[in-house]
């Protein structure tokens, strides 16, 4: 049994440090070779295609710039997936979607600092919260199997397209 009684404050942080040092996988990188071990990591190669395979929603064929990305985790696993879709298009394409409630129109950028846990900076993209003019919400319509949440957000790039943000739990 471990006792911390006599130990001075120096030894006892040290002692703590340690454990967590040795608990903590660190993080990993793509091409690690025991990043398989360590959560999170980026799987490698995974295309847009797949990742809506594993949401379960479809990818329209107008849309341009598909990006996708596939996050291990420990618990869970995220899914990243954008595209460019004409702005003409995008409400055929949310009907698709079922939302149980109608979107939310969100005029401003949210003001506090937000980290996701699968961020869309992945993808080379600006985080959906950080954008003014969005409309957002969750859509879990196609969550039958292991998908356990899916979220939208739509944002005007110009008056004639705008980006689709979708990015599922599994």
């Amino acid at each position: 049994m471990f006792s911390v009684r006599g130990m001075s404050a120096g030894a006892l942080g040290l002692a703590v440090c340690a454990v967590l040092t040795a608990c903590s996988g660190g993080t990993a990188r793509d091409g690690d070779a025991d990043a398989r071990t360590r959560v999170p990591t980026w799987k490698s190669g995974v295309t847009p295609a797949e990742v809506g395979e594993l949401m379960r929603v479809p990818i329209p064929d107008e849309a341009t710039d598909r990006r996708g990305a596939y996050q291990n985790g420990f618990q869970d696993d995220g899914l990243l997936l954008a595209f460019t879709l004409p702005t003409a298009r995008v409400d055929a394409y949310l009907v698709r979607l079922a939302p149980e409630q109608p979107l939310t129109h969100r005029a401003k950028a949210l003001t506090q600092s937000v980290k996701p846990m699968t961020p869309f900076a992945h993808l080379g993209l600006e985080e959906p919260e950080t954008l003014a003019d969005v409309r957002s919400g969750p859509v879990c319509a196609p969550c039958a199997g292991e998908l356990n949440s899916l979220e939208v957000t739509v944002h005007p790039l110009d008056a004639q397209t705008s980006q689709v943000y979708l990015r599922g739990v599994d």
